[in-house]
């Protein structure tokens, strides 16, 4: 292998190394700060105080749910970034293989050429003294007039290429750095808000945390019992399809599993990667993030929702969940927290989508 061809394969297995480096996540999946023991003596907090401190908690975690959409997006545009520079690196090889071979055409013509005394086709032509040896001649002389014309412009349009590829190259890296940059703030964002209410936890003795639990359940009740009581379950009654059939069947499977943000299986998920790993399972591919599952799906009116549709909540789009029939959700519901089944109307609906095709 010559050193040119050598230096070639060489920066494109660079190129290829630099965007595995780019499209590394960062450190995530921390494991969370032991609780410290509460001293001896403390008294508990008053219902109050731990109302207070539920919102708190629920803000908190909605922030760092809003932060994991951001870090899940930056990571799905970095990997097809990655994946578009690889593929530019691999052109790059290929075109450069190409000029070579070019080059080395052209230089045999050139040393044919010398061989000839240095005249070009049409001197030779002129001193033929046989009148058939001159016919025959002109046509190859036309012929080898086309043939180096087109080697020519195929020279010209392969390093033209090559210079795109390279330009194309250089962009897509700079859209890649910026993603993994993207990537690194919002998982800051994730760990300071889980870090702030993992404390805020922490400094609860036992007895206030099984307390703030309930209260927790409470209001989950009590927004569920508001939606039932609005008559809507009366107005749902749509029969899942196959590929939905199919995707509850996947979702409540993962019952139990811890939620991690970031994750999409199979050990642990966080809302969207639930979702769309379970309509992954059914056969159809959907937007790695609530968000994007929000804007790219078909909208479906509540009351006409079926198992399997998504349920988007918060007027951000920061939660989703997959209806499973009978007013029930199953999700993954934040930091701390497992796969498990709730009321639908436990959390602020913004809309219901539906992934699959056609008009049913």
């Amino acid at each position: 292998m010559g050193t040119g061809k050598r230096g070639l394969i060489a920066t494109a297995v660079a190129v290829v190394c630099a965007v595995t480096v780019l499209a590394a996540p960062g450190t995530a999946f921390a494991n969370p700060t032991p609780t410290p023991t509460p001293s001896a003596g403390q008294t508990l907090a008053p219902a109050k105080d731990l109302e207070a401190v539920r919102k708190k908690l629920d803000k908190l975690y909605r922030a760092a749910a809003r932060a994991t959409d951001e870090y899940n997006a930056a990571d799905e545009k970095a990997d097809k970034q990655s994946t578009q520079v690889v593929q530019l690196a691999k052109k790059i090889v290929k075109g450069q293989e190409k000029l070579k071979k070019l080059k080395d055409r052209a230089g045999a013509a050139a040393a044919a050429q010398y061989r000839g005394g240095g005249l070009p086709p049409e001197a030779h032509l002129v001193l033929s003294d046989d009148p058939q040896d001159f016919l025959d001649g002109a046509g190859r002389v036309r012929e080898g007039h086309h043939a180096t014309k087109g080697l020519l412009g195929e020279l010209t349009r392969t390093q033209e290429d090559l210079k795109q590829y390279a330009k194309d190259a250089s962009a897509q890296l700079k859209k890649l750095e910026a993603g993994r940059k993207a990537k690194a703030a919002a998982q800051k964002k994730i760990e300071k808000q889980i870090a702030q209410a993992e404390k805020l936890e922490s400094a609860l003795q036992k007895e206030e945390q099984e307390r703030l639990a309930e209260l927790e359940t409470e209001a989950a009740n009590k927004a569920q019992t508001a939606w039932l009581d609005s008559g809507i379950l009366n107005e749902i009654n749509g029969m899942a399809s196959e590929q939905g059939k199919k995707a509850v069947k996947y979702a409540t499977a993962q019952i139990g599993k811890p939620y991690q943000w970031g994750a999409e299986g199979p050990r642990a998920y966080d809302c969207s990667g639930l979702t769309s790993q379970a309509w992954l399972s059914a056969g159809r591919g959907i937007p790695r993030t609530s968000q994007e599952q929000w804007k790219q799906l078909r909208h479906i009116d509540v009351q006409d929702m079926r198992p399997g549709d998504l349920i988007i909540y918060f007027g951000d789009a920061s939660h989703v969940a997959m209806y499973i029939g009978d007013g029930a959700i199953v999700h993954a519901p934040r930091p701390g927290r497992t796969v498990t089944i709730a009321g639908a109307g436990s959390m602020p609906i913004l809309g219901v989508v539906r992934p699959d095709t056609g008009t049913n």
